[in-house]
């Protein structure tokens, strides 16, 4: 079952929350895309489906991060949507509105009502999980962490009251970060992800009850918080069309500068040097926005300006190849020669 099925096909009530799920989804993807922009494996559009039927079953550490991102992100905008009023059904977390909170502050204003969007995000996200082996019980582990990273990295916000603007005393509530800060935060999640060790005949026996078993007792070890997934990570460095990976050559990467972050600055040495391609320099010819002019009144009018900007990208190492056959062929023709 893929997410478009399951809103045509679930209770008609979902279908109010529809485009929030899509718009969700989409913004995950896009944070899924920019936290591993630079990574061998860039978070590809054919790894992003959390259907069970889609051909790629697999539990590895990227995958880990797919199903937690997807889930904090149907979550975070369900919220969104509810606390801004987009609902008849639900609105504020006024829960607290009125209680001491501590020295100088009372609960009060519009806290994100994350209660609201959890659960509806499990019931859309989880629902696309319907195995009961050792697989879909770490999907299901994952969307529970992607969610509470929401919740994890909730902060406080506050509102002075006084007289001539005077701090008397400040009501306060609370509300999600911007959704970059939740991708950070299961970043680093997913660079501590921890490998499960199960009863591999177990594992292997499908949703049977030694199965159910087996995961069950690993699970109690595993905080609800952290990534977890059963098997190794494929080489990403390699183009596997099977798997659908796309492999690093061709990937463009950028030489140091002083703009640039340590992180950015390692990339051709990540994604060409460590995969065993060479870094290949193109010039390219670039249009921006220049010599803009504000005119009376209102518009600013620019000029296209071209400039031309070194790219760097990985390609395979072939001219030595190439140079050591085309050797070895003269020194087949001097031998004929003399000979």
């Amino acid at each position: 079952m893929t997410m478009n099925n399951f809103l045509m096909t679930g209770p008609k009530a979902y279908l109010t929350y529809a485009s929030s799920v899509r718009v969700g989804a989409q913004s995950a993807i896009q944070e899924c895309k920019r936290q591993f922009a630079l990574e061998k494996w860039n978070c590809p559009e054919n790894t992003l489906s959390l259907s069970p039927h889609n051909g790629m079953r697999s539990a590895t550490r990227e995958t880990s991060f797919v199903h937690a991102i997807s889930a904090a992100g149907v979550m975070y905008t369900l919220t969104k949507n509810c606390t801004a009023g987009d609902f008849d059904s639900c609105g504020c977390d006024d829960s607290k509105i009125g209680q001491p909170g501590g020295v100088g502050w009372i609960w009060g204003g519009c806290s994100d009502n994350v209660a609201f969007g959890e659960k509806i995000s499990k019931q859309f996200v989880d629902a696309l999980e319907d195995g009961h082996d050792s697989r879909a019980a770490v999907n299901l582990h994952n969307n529970k962490a992607g969610r509470l990273a929401i919740k994890a990295t909730m902060r406080k916000a506050c509102k002075c009251h006084g007289v001539s603007g005077s701090c008397t005393i400040q009501t306060c509530w609370m509300q999600m970060a911007d959704f970059r800060e939740v991708g950070n935060y299961l970043k680093l999640k997913y660079k501590h992800a921890k490998e499960l060790e199960m009863d591999k005949k177990a594992a292997r026996a499908g949703n049977s009850a030694d199965n159910r078993d087996a995961v069950t007792h690993t699970f109690l070890i595993v905080a609800t918080t952290e990534l977890i997934y059963l098997e190794s990570s494929p080489n990403y460095c390699v183009k596997n069309q099977t798997l659908g990976l796309h492999g690093t050559e061709g990937r463009e990467c950028f030489k140091e500068d002083k703009n640039m972050s340590e992180w950015e600055k390692n990339s051709c040495r990540r994604l060409c040097n460590e995969c065993g391609l060479k870094v290949v320099k193109k010039r390219t010819e670039v249009f921006t926005s220049c010599n803009c002019k504000f005119h009376w009144c209102c518009t600013v009018k620019c000029e296209k300006c071209k400039r031309v900007v070194a790219k760097y990208f990985c390609a395979l190492k072939t001219g030595r190849k190439k140079n050591k056959k085309g050797r070895n062929s003269e020194r087949v023709k001097k031998k004929h020669m003399h000979a």
